[in-house]
C-alpha cells in the first residue's frame, strides 16, 4: 500500500513522526540528506532559500550534445571545467539522414580533444548506466542533458535539464533554483515473488503525478524496506522517479551500496548517508513494499496505473478507455482498435521489450531468463527484445549465462541502445500493443506517426511479468501467477576493460590546437532577435490536453538525427500533434518580416485597427507567434522543445502551470516569456487569434509580476491578464536579451 502524507514530518530515533505545520523547524529541514548535498555544493552567499549549484559532473547524449557545445564554444568556451561525458547511445543506430548521426559522432570526439572531455563511443554504453557506473559518488550532484539523470540510489543527486543550463555550468555560472521541498518515501517491508522495480515505480507514478504530490520536490528514500532491495532493484525504481515530476532523488546509503562502489573500483565514492535525528520532511509517502503486486501503466502516461490482476480481470473496460482517450485527444483523425486483441476474454499483446536504463539491468534480465528458460516463447506474433545498459553488464550476462538462457528461449539480444525507450528501435506496427520495461509509454513515443494514420500503443510493465507473458504466448499474465525459481544472488562484477580500451578520458587534458569537426548538418544557431517593447503574439496552437509532452512538442525517434540543424529540426515541431503548426509560424514569421520592413500588410493593418492601436506603435513592436497548452513541458529535458519554437518565430508560452521546472527553464533560455493565467480564466481562444502585450519590455525590465494583454478573437476585443510569477533577475536578463547565447554575447560585450 502507498499512503500519502501531506503534513510535515520528524525523524525521531529513526523513525517518522507526523508533525503539526507549525513545529517544522527550519533546523531539522537542515537534516535531511537532500539538504546537507545540495548546501555543500551551492555557492557561498546564495541568499537563504535559494542555490546556486555548481555541480561535480556533467553528462550528456548525441541529441544534446553538439548544441551544448556549440553554444558555449561560441560564448567563450576554452575547456570543460569539470568532468563532462559525452555518450552516443540516442541516434548511434536509427539510419535517417544518411551520415547525420556519425557526423555528430566525429564532432563529438573531436570537442573531448579540444576541450578536455570523456567520450564513450556508440553502444557502449547508455548514458544513465554510464553515470552510475563512472560518475556517482556518496554525496556528489550531476547534471545531465536528459531527464531521466537520477542516481539516488548511489547516493548521488542527479538532475535533467535542457542543454542551456550544462553550458552556464561550462562557462562557470550556476544552477540556480528556490530551496525544494523535500519528501520523504518512507519504505517498509520486502516485495513478495514476481514483483520488480518498474512494478514498486508504476505505483509511486499512480499515487502523486496527478495530484502534483511531488512536483519539483525531491524525493528522499529510507526506512528499513531499503535494506531488502538489491541495488538493480534500488536503481530502477530511482530512474522512474523522473515520472513523478519530482526535480531529483537521493536514498539512504548502506552495506550494500558500499560494496556497488567495491565492486566498480572506486571504494573511496562511499560515504554513509542517512537522515539525521530529527531531520523534518515537508510530507511523507509510505510505502509497503510487502504489499506490491505486477502493475501496468495504461497508455499513455507512466501514471496510469493498474495491477496486472484488475487489467486481466477487466481488459475490455480498460481497452476501450483507452480507445476513447485516443478519439478525443485525435478529433477522430486516427483510431485504436485495442479491444480486437481480446482473445476468448484474455488479452494478448504483440511485442515485448526490456531496455536500456530501467529494463536492461542484469537483475531483471536474469530474472527474465529464469522465467523464460523452461518454457520458451513460441513462433506466434509475439517478439521479446532485450537491450542491456552498458558492456560491462552484457559482459556479465554472457559470463553468467543469462544471455544464453534468453536467446534459447527465443528473445533477441540487442546493443546498448535507448532507442526503443523514444521511438528509434523496435518500433510497433500500427495498432499493436507493446509491453516494455522502458522509462515512457507518451502517445506517439514508441515512433507511430498519427498524422500519417499511424498508432500503436506501449504499457510499461516489469521485466518479470513481460517475460510471463512471453511464455504465456503472448497473453497478459503476471509474474506472481507463474511458478518459476528466482535465480539465486550471484557475486556481482564489473569488468572496465572495455572502457579503457575503447573511451576516450581527456578530462584535464585539454588539446586547443583541435578543431572542432563539422558535419554538413551542423548548422548554427539562426540570429535570436531580443525582446522588443511590445509584443503582438499569434497564437498557432492551442491544446486543451490535460497535459503536453515535450515528444509532442517536437517529436522523438528518427527527428533527432536532425538535432544539430536547428531549421531543419524546427519542421517538425508538434507535427504529430498540430500538423498545422508550423505552417501557422511561417506565415507569422513572413508578417514579422514584412513589418520590421516597414511593409504593413492588409491583415496587419486591420488586426490594429480592431484593437484600436495606429499603426504606428508597430515601430516599437515585434510579432510572434505563441502557443497556449494547458500544462506543457512533460517528459524529456530536451531543449529543442522550446528551441524549435523559438527558431520558428516564438516569442511566449501561456498555460496555467509549466509541468516541470526543466521546461519553463527551456522556455526562459530560449528567450520565450513563460506566460501563465489563473486556473479560473478561461482560454477560449483559437490559432489565429491575436494577443497585444504592450510595454513587455518595460514590464520586464521592472519585474512585474502581471501583464495586462488584449486579445483579438473574432474582431472582437476582451483584457487578459498574463502572469510572471518568480521571474529571477538573471531570467529576465536572458529574455530581454533574446535567448542565453544573446545574454552571454552581452556579457563579453559583443552582440
Amino acid at each position: 500500500m502507498i499512503t500519502l502524507h501531506a503534513a510535515p514530518v520528524r525523524i525521531v530515533r529513526g523513525r517518522p513522526v507526523p508533525l503539526e505545520a507549525e513545529q517544522a523547524s527550519a533546523s531539522g529541514r537542515d537534516k535531511t540528506i537532500a539538504s546537507s548535498v545540495l548546501r555543500a555544493h551551492s555557492a557561498a552567499g546564495t541568499p537563504a532559500g535559494r542555490l546556486a549549484v555548481r555541480f561535480d559532473s556533467l553528462i550528456s547524449h548525441d541529441i544534446t550534445y553538439v548544441g551544448i557545445i556549440q553554444t558555449a564554444s561560441a560564448s567563450g568556451l576554452e575547456r570543460f571545467p569539470v568532468p563532462y561525458v559525452l555518450t552516443n547511445c540516442h541516434n548511434s543506430l536509427c539510419a535517417v539522414g544518411g551520415t547525420i548521426n556519425a557526423d555528430d559522432h566525429a564532432f563529438g570526439l573531436s570537442a573531448a580533444r579540444k576541450y578536455g572531455g570523456i567520450f564513450v563511443p556508440p553502444n557502449m554504453a547508455v548514458i544513465h548506466q554510464y553515470a552510475r557506473e563512472e560518475l556517482s559518488g556518496c554525496g556528489r550532484m550531476v547534471l545531465g542533458s536528459d531527464s531521466h539523470t537520477r542516481y539516488g540510489a548511489l547516493g548521488t543527486m542527479g538532475v535533467g535539464e535542457g542543454g542551456p543550463e550544462l553550458v552556464k555550468q561550462l562557462l562557470g555560472d550556476t544552477w540556480d533554483a528556490p530551496m525544494p521541498e523535500v519528501v520523504l518515501v518512507w519504505l517498509t517491508g520486502a516485495p513478495p515473488r514476481g514483483v520488480g522495480p518498474h512494478d514498486a515505480a508504476i505505483a509511486l507514478c499512480g499515487a502523486v503525478y496527478k495530484n502534483n504530490f511531488v512536483k519539483n520536490k525531491i524525493l528522499e528514500f529510507a526506512g528499513p524496506g531499503v535494506a531488502s532491495l538489491p541495488m538493480d532493484y534500488r536503481i530502477g525504481i530511482d530512474v522512474m522517479t523522473t515520472e513523478t515530476a519530482c526535480l531529483s532523488s537521493v536514498w539512504q546509503t548502506d552495506s550494500a551500496v558500499e560494496e556497488y562502489f567495491a565492486i566498480h573500483g572506486r571504494p573511496e565514492a562511499y560515504r554513509e548517508l542517512c537522515p539525521g535525528e530529527g531531520a523534518v520532511y515537508d510530507a511523507m509517502i509510505e510505502l509497503d513494499l510487502s504489499t506490491l503486486e505486477p502493475m501496468a501503466a495504461l497508455p499513455f502516461h507512466p501514471s496510469e496505473a493498474v495491477t496486472v490482476r484488475e487489467l486481466r480481470a477487466n481488459p475490455g473496460d480498460y481497452l476501450r478507455q483507452i480507445e476513447r482517450r485516443v478519439e478525443t485527444q485525435y478529433g477522430g483523425k486516427v483510431t485504436m482498435h485495442l479491444t480486437d486483441k481480446l482473445v476468448g476474454g484474455a488479452l494478448r499483446v504483440d511485442q515485448g521489450v526490456i531496455a536500456g536504463c530501467a529494463g536492461g539491468m542484469y537483475d531483471n534480465l536474469a530474472e527474465a531468463a529464469a522465467i523464460l528458460s523452461a518454457r520458451g516463447m513460441g513462433c506466434g506474433g509475439f517478439g521479446l527484445s532485450a537491450y542491456p545498459p552498458s558492456i560491462p553488464v552484457e559482459l556479465e550476462l554472457l559470463r553468467g549465462g543469462v544471455s544464453q538462457k534468453l536467446l534459447e528461449a527465443g528473445a533477441v539480444l540487442k546493443p546498448c541502445f535507448c532507442g526503443p525507450c523514444f521511438g528509434a528501435g523496435d518500433v510497433p506496427a500500427n495498432d499493436a500493443l507493446s509491453i516494455r520495461h522502458t522509462t515512457r509509454n507518451f502517445p506517439n513515443r514508441e515512433g507511430s506517426k498519427p498524422g500519417d494514420g499511424q498508432l500503436s500503443a506501449v504499457m510499461l510493465m516489469d521485466a518479470r511479468s513481460i517475460a510471463a507473458t512471453a511464455a504465456n504466448g503472448g497473453f497478459l499474465i503476471g509474474a506472481d501467477e507463474i511458478d518459476y525459481t528466482p535465480p539465486a544472488p550471484v557475486q556481482r562484477s564489473y569488468d572496465r576493460g572495455p572502457y579503457e580500451k575503447r573511451v576516450y578520458f581527456g578530462f584535464e587534458k585539454p588539446e586547443p590546437e583541435t578543431k572542432l569537426r563539422f558535419g554538413p548538418n551542423i548548422v548554427p544557431w539562426p540570429r535570436i532577435p531580443a525582446l522588443p517593447e511590445n509584443l503582438l503574439l499569434s497564437l498557432t496552437a492551442v491544446i486543451h490536453d490535460p497535459v503536453t509532452t515535450t515528444d509532442e512538442l517536437i517529436p522523438s525517434g528518427e527527428t533527432s538525427s536532425y538535432r544539430s540543424n536547428p531549421i531543419k529540426l524546427a519542421s517538425f515541431a508538434l507535427s504529430r500533434r498540430e500538423p498545422e503548426y508550423v505552417g501557422r509560424c511561417g506565415e507569422v514569421a513572413e508578417m514579422e518580416r514584412r513589418r520590421s520592413g516597414g511593409d504593413y500588410s492588409d491583415a496587419l493593418r486591420r488586426a490594429m485597427e480592431q484593437l484600436g492601436l495606429d499603426t504606428g506603435v508597430l515601430t516599437g513592436t515585434g510579432i510572434a507567434s505563441a502557443i497556449f497548452a494547458e500544462k506543457p513541458g512533460d517528459g524529456s529535458a530536451r531543449e529543442q522543445a522550446a528551441s524549435c519554437q523559438r527558431v520558428l518565430g516564438g516569442g511566449a508560452n501561456i498555460c496555467r502551470e509549466f509541468a516541470t521546472k526543466r521546461y519553463r527553464s527551456n522556455c526562459v533560455n530560449w528567450g520565450m516569456l513563460p506566460f501563465t493565467i489563473s486556473p479560473e480564466t478561461p482560454f477560449d481562444y483559437a490559432p489565429g487569434d491575436l494577443i497585444w502585450v504592450p510595454g513587455i519590455r518595460s514590464a520586464v525590465e521592472r519585474g512585474d509580476s502581471r501583464v495586462m494583454a488584449r486579445v483579438l478573437h473574432d474582431g472582437k476585443t476582451a483584457e487578459l491578464q498574463l502572469l510572471l510569477p518568480g521571474f529571477t533577475e538573471e531570467e529576465r536578463e536572458i529574455v530581454l536579451a533574446g535567448c542565453l547565447m544573446n545574454w552571454y554575447a552581452l556579457r563579453k560585450g559583443t552582440r
